[in-house]
């Protein structure tokens, strides 16, 4: 339940709300750049936008006349407004999320079977599947697992401390803190380059130099280490 410090004491005016939904646009384009990667087949940036814009305001008239702590307070709210947005739509159609799942099975029986992880040779000598194919795949991973970290990022927000700026970062509670401490190097890197400074998977494959398909499984890696060592 969030605090009552949160409940707008005061109505804004049509005009001020116009003035911080400019100033609070950054807000805006940030989550936009986050999320195109993911939903560009579905949705384009424009309309993206115009979702997370909605979120905005919804964050301006729930919290009132903004102060220090509403960035913080508003950033989790417009991702998840888009988040909802997308979740209606089924931005992942049935027959892609099946194949997904029929590929992950005969991945995971492969690895059962060699007895070590698999490298990218491994899944194309031994499966039936393209380079397309398994590209496909692991965007579809990756983005999923990315989704399931935003929805635990954005619920850690919610019950956090909200005196906390944005610009410090958006790990908060003491929890999820300790859980992103079970990472390693490069995997806590891979959060605050996509996180922080808001790179593509492509950019953030270009700085570690590693390829684009390895950023995805790293990504899985993470969510699941991060879910494991929050549920102990």
């Amino acid at each position: 339940m969030e605090s009552s410090n949160f409940i707008a004491s005061q109505t804004l005016s049509p005009a001020q709300e116009t003035l911080y939904l400019s100033h609070y646009l950054p807000l805006v384009k940030r989550v936009v750049k986050q999320l195109a990667w993911q939903t560009q087949s579905v949705i384009d940036s424009e309309d993206m936008e115009q979702i997370a814009l909605m979120g905005l305001l919804s964050s301006l008239r729930r919290y009132g006349e903004p102060d220090e702590q509403f960035a913080a307070y508003a950033y989790p709210r417009i991702r998840g407004a888009v988040l909802d947005e997308l979740r209606a739509m089924d931005w992942r159609p049935r027959r892609m999320r099946q194949k997904a799942h029929k590929i992950n099975d005969a991945i995971r029986e492969l690895g059962r079977r060699l007895g070590k992880e698999l490298a990218y040779e491994d899944i194309v000598r031994h499966l039936t599947i393209t380079p397309e194919e398994y590209q496909e795949y692991l965007l579809l991973e990756s983005a999923s697992a990315l989704q399931s970290l935003d929805e635990m990022l954005s619920e850690d927000i919610s019950i956090g401390q909200h005196t906390r700026p944005l610009e410090e970062g958006i790990i908060i509670n003491n929890s999820l803190r300790a859980a992103l401490a079970t990472l390693d190097e490069r995997e806590q890197m891979i959060l605050t380059l996509y996180y922080q400074h808001e790179l593509s998977l492509k950019e953030i494959a270009l700085i570690l130099d590693i390829t684009e398909a390895r950023v995805c499984q790293l990504n899985k890696a993470i969510v699941q280490k991060v879910k494991v060592a929050m549920a102990q």
